[in-house]
């Protein structure tokens, strides 16, 4: 599926110093950046409009890409450059230095662009055309003390104007810095380049996953590592807004936020490779959501966490391929999301497990979200799709009830805590079980179905297994597999979340397959006991990632074109668990077996 004038989103290299972020165009172009974090304003969006966006151009003139990548165990981005006369490598990074425990992160808050002449005579373009504000201006640059510094406080070294020509010969280099706080560009480059590379090793190398996957694994692991905030230790959904899930539609959404339906995975893939610190940072965060009183708890929150911003439209941008509007804030924050609690539960159980580290006050914010799900399960919401059509009784969202109290019995049976109506819980559980299995599943269907009285097929009920709610190869387990292939499948390993038209999700427009469900159909089908088919899946699912090994949500059935916003946070989570559940090759989930076996 490609669309004119516009680079294929998965052939953008994803650069983070777990700040903010950039992406960079195939042709050496940032085309998009927000500053001073992940959520701000962009000051390079040309991703989301060719004219208006802004840009930072580098290339060599006269020359073509001859190699493009990462370096081992980065987000360290090598492309060099060759023409007849010469070859010049450009390294492209958000620099880190080392923590005082030496294996952590800390952001320098400086985009480096080191171009290196490594044969003959080449020149080196640069031009910047940053426009703040999502491309409401131009930047106004100005020359002071051999730095040129924006009214909006960015200050750019290694030039003395927004557009250069640089004549290098072999063995000379060319380093521009661009500090998008103010406080000044310092450092030499190759010494900024050797400590942002030590500094994502050192983080790697915390893990000794050898298994199934493991060179996949581990790159899914930096980048999650690159979307999780510094300062407060949520995982940001995705680092950009309103990439399209279909070319020219209006499904475009804004994922710079916190979705605590990532909470569980998140927490016991960190867990299982070795970031205890990571894991404790962002079930510190979800616990600050879960507050006190009655108030339900949103599905997301900003990545300082306070509550997500109203949506609204950014009228005066194209969006990528002519995909409008282009969104600023996410509506999905007003939905009501009642599975949303048992993915914290969840994550809160296997940090338990794994450390024992969870203390009374934060597990009293725990027992309110069960009472608060003891009160409203039986009611209609948005479910984990946000759709924005009439309410429902979602299948997952009771999937999500019972696990929230399951997991609360559990917890509470590891604390030891005195006077929790343990009881109350147990009958829940029962009662939540009891609903989901007579009315949940279609003996018309011989499956599991999207919602109470529909027979529709929805791949989050692959989750099913994956929660422990049944065994993998219980009949109606299998059946639902079958239905969901049927039903949602397409091009191979490939599945769609659901269909959009019989679903009346009250969006309009069609989508891309859905990713993260195809790589869960890999684990479900382990537990299945499918296992030749499921590694056969998450070959041909891996193989789509090429060269840079970054998903989007979604992606084109035709030709593998990424979709949506990019990269995504649940899909590289969702690549982690199967691996691992092919590793194992078990009858249960090898995340949470792990975890209750105190990891």
């Amino acid at each position: 599926m490609r669309v004119s004038g516009y680079p294929p989103i998965g052939s953008y290299a994803f650069l983070s110093d777990c700040h903010t972020a950039a992406l960079v165009a195939p042709d050496g172009a940032v085309e998009w950046m927000c500053v001073p974090r992940f959520d701000g304003p962009s000051l390079f969006a040309r991703i989301l409009d060719r004219r208006r966006g802004g840009a930072w151009e580098l290339h060599v003139e006269d020359a073509s890409v001859a190699g493009r990548g990462y370096l081992d165990e980065t987000l360290v981005l090598r492309t060099r450059w060759e023409n007849a006369a010469g070859a010049v490598v450009v390294h492209d990074f958000l620099a880190m230095s080392p923590t005082p425990t030496g294996d952590g992160l800390a952001p320098v808050r400086l985009l480096v662009r080191w171009a290196r002449c490594e044969r003959g005579r080449a020149v080196v373009r640069s031009r910047m055309l940053a426009r703040p504000g999502y491309g409401a201006r131009e930047a106004r640059w100005t020359l002071r003390d051999g730095v040129l510094e924006e009214d909006s406080g960015l200050i750019l070294a290694g030039v003395r104007e927004p557009e250069s020509r640089t004549v290098l010969r072999e063995g000379e280099s060319l380093a521009l810095m661009l500090d998008y706080t103010g406080a000044g560009p310092g450092g030499e480059p190759g010494r900024l380049l050797e400590d942002t590379v030590r500094s994502w090793r050192s983080w790697s190398a915390r893990s000794g996953y050898a298994g199934v996957g493991a060179k996949e694994v581990r790159h899914s692991a930096i980048v999650l590592r690159g979307l999780l905030y510094d300062e407060g230790g949520g995982l940001l959904a995705a680092p950009t807004t309103s990439l399209p899930e279909w070319p020219g539609g209006p499904r475009n959404w804004d994922y710079r936020y916190v979705w605590h339906r990532d909470a569980g995975l998140a927490v016991l893939a960190l867990l299982r490779l070795g970031h205890r610190e990571e894991a404790g940072g962002y079930l510190r965060f979800l616990l600050r959501q879960c507050g006190s009183g009655e108030e339900e708890v949103p599905p997301l929150a900003a990545v300082d966490g306070r509550p997500a911003g109203e949506e609204h439209p950014l009228d005066h941008l194209e969006g990528y391929a002519g995909s409008r509007p282009v969104r600023v804030g996410n509506g999905a924050a007003a939905l009501r999301r009642l599975d949303t609690y048992g993915h914290v539960l969840d994550a809160a159980l296997a940090y338990h497990e794994v450390t024992g580290e969870l203390t009374p006050r934060q597990t009293s914010r725990l027992w309110r979200l069960v009472r608060l799900v003891r009160e409203r399960w039986r009611e209609p919401d948005a479910g984990v799709w946000e759709t924005r059509g009439a309410p429902r009784a979602w299948t997952h969202s009771k999937l999500y009830a019972w696990v929230c109290f399951d997991r609360a019995l559990r917890l509470a049976e590891l604390t030891g805590e005195d006077g929790l109506p343990l009881e109350e819980w147990r009958a829940e559980r029962a009662a939540v079980r009891a609903d989901l299995l007579a009315r949940g599943y279609s003996a018309e269907a011989g499956s599991f179905v999207q919602s109470y009285g529909s027979t529709g097929a929805d791949a989050s009920l692959l989750r099913l297994p994956l929660t422990g709610f049944l065994d993998g190869r219980d009949p109606r387990v299998l059946g639902t597999l079958d239905h969901v292939q049927s039903r949602l499948g397409e091009g191979g390993a490939l599945l769609h979340r659901y269909d959009p038209e019989s679903t009346h999700d009250g969006v309009a427009g069609p989508e891309g397959a859905f990713l993260m469900c195809s790589f869960e159909m890999v684990s479900a089908l382990v537990l299945a006991g499918r296992t030749a088919e499921a590694r056969d899946r998450f070959e041909t699912l891996c193989a789509r990632a090429r060269p840079l090994g970054l998903f989007a949500e979604q992606t084109a059935t035709d030709d593998g074109s990424m979709l949506g916003n990019y990269p995504q946070a649940g899909t590289h989570l969702a690549l982690i668990e199967a691996a691992l559940n092919l590793d194992s090759s078990g009858t249960t989930d090898a995340l949470h077996d792990w975890a209750a076996r105190g990891g």
